[in-house]
């Protein structure tokens, strides 16, 4: 195991842990039953703003911890096959 390896894996293990706070900390997105008597938060203040809520800007960076992870698994799988 080089010094390559353990710094990806330690990474690896930050951005886990960091993906998974963030989508802990996150609202559900089931309706419930508001959802199924026309509850409409399209027309609220808060829906026409979706894209600077505090919920909105916890998709986004858990969609960048989602891709982060995925291409330093693949970065990892790459070092432990070809270095060993």
């Amino acid at each position: 195991m080089n010094i390559w390896e353990i710094i990806a894996g330690v990474l690896l293990l930050i951005c886990c842990l960091g993906l998974i706070l963030l989508v802990m900390m996150q609202e559900s997105k089931q309706g419930g039953l508001g959802s199924t008597f026309g509850d409409s938060s399209s027309e609220s203040y808060f829906g026409k703003n979706s894209g600077r809520t505090l919920e909105a800007m916890l998709a986004k960076i858990t969609k960048y911890c989602a891709i982060v992870f995925f291409v330093l698994t693949i970065l990892v799988s790459v070092f432990s096959a070809y270095i060993n």
